[in-house]
């Protein structure tokens, strides 16, 4: 799947850690809503592992692909190419993004960046999208970074005016207008999506 920047625009990432009832009614009810890309990020405490995480990952991917969403897969490069994912994000922390690029010269990769000086050392060349953030502060992630705020994106955009962004970190449905309004070209989010009854409504006002 090549990638375009509006895929950016409502950026679910969800893993089964982060779910009450069954991730594949709640992707299937997000992707009917409207979302515009998917991140597997089955990452932490409470994560699936092995068959179990391989299972779920395909019974997501082909949810992706019958809404004709890209299935991004975090961090797990493994993963990535036992599914042939269409893309796969990682962090600053993960395995090194030039690595990545050279296993997988035409898939969808994005790489996280919070500070300048991870920007100034990162190879934006050889990725399609960055995630920027976090914005706001967030418990989602166990080992998430201090907050940047919506100066990150101003930022990033007077510096990069071309660089697709997606904001990433405590993104809901009261603050994603004033992120987009910051210039991020999408806004990413889980439990927006995760804690509420009103799938539809979320996806639309996010």
């Amino acid at each position: 799947m090549k990638f375009q920047k509006n895929m950016l625009r409502k950026y679910f990432i969800m893993g089964s850690q982060n779910c009450h009832r069954d991730p594949r009614e709640i992707l299937q009810e997000a992707a009917a809503a409207g979302i515009t890309a998917f991140q597997f990020r089955e990452k932490g405490k409470h994560s699936l592992k092995g068959a179990a995480k391989v299972e779920l990952a395909k019974d997501l991917k082909a949810i992706c692909h019958d809404f004709q969403i890209p299935f991004i897969i975090n961090d797990d490069v493994d993963l990535a190419k036992q599914l042939d994912a269409d893309g796969i994000h990682v962090g600053q922390d993960d395995q090194p993004v030039e690595v990545v690029r050279k296993q997988f010269p035409n898939k969808i990769i994005g790489l996280s960046i919070s500070t300048n000086k991870e920007l100034n050392h990162s190879p934006l060349e050889i990725v399609d999208y960055i995630g920027a953030g976090p914005i706001f502060a967030t418990n989602t992630k166990e080992d998430a970074k201090k907050a940047v705020g919506l100066e990150w994106i101003q930022n990033l955009k007077k510096q990069h005016p071309s660089l697709p962004i997606v904001a990433i970190g405590g993104i809901n449905t009261t603050n994603a207008q004033e992120v987009i309004q910051a210039g991020a070209d999408g806004v990413s989010f889980i439990t927006a999506i995760t804690e509420t009854n009103h799938i539809l409504q979320a996806v639309q006002r996010l």
